[in-house]
């Protein structure tokens, strides 16, 4: 069952990635973040960013959970999302490393921070770069696990 989930979820990132890509590779990604921070602060709610690239199976599985089944639901009701376009690791890496994500790790990788821009949470040894194999269960428990205590 896990599996056709994850098969489902591919094909399913496959359609999306064909129309619209997820990862603007002309995005001012410092910017986009001091949005979602103000933006943030308003709903009283954590950003989460997620660094990927729009050649990535992972991150592209990774998002369709953010966009379809318990997953969706719980980012949707506990973040502000924003994606940042790391290239192929020759973009925003350092912005990455400033909040102590180590791209080396593997892709998709995110970093939770505060309304106030603290980090709350960083993936340091590549925890969702095999989302693929994951699937939504094992996506769904990773964030629900990083969820904002009380919001699960």
């Amino acid at each position: 069952m896990r599996n056709a989930v994850a098969l489902v979820l591919a094909g399913a990132a496959s359609l999306v990635m064909a129309s619209t890509p997820i990862y603007n590779e002309a995005a001012d990604a410092k910017a986009e973040i001091h949005a979602a921070l103000v933006d943030a602060q308003r709903s009283n709610q954590p950003v989460l960013v997620v660094f990927g690239a729009n050649w990535c199976g992972d991150c592209k599985v990774l998002d369709a959970a953010f966009n379809s089944g318990a997953s969706a639901a719980l980012i949707a009701k506990n973040y502000r999302v924003v994606h940042v376009n790391v290239g192929r690791f020759d973009r925003n890496v350092e912005l990455a490393e400033s909040y102590g994500v180590p791209l080396k790790k593997g892709i998709p990788a995110v970093v939770v921070l505060s309304q106030q821009g603290k980090v709350v949470y960083a993936t340091r040894a590549g925890e969702l770069a095999d989302a693929q194999s994951m699937g939504e269960d094992g996506i769904y428990a990773f964030f629900s696990k990083v969820a904002p205590a009380g919001s699960r």
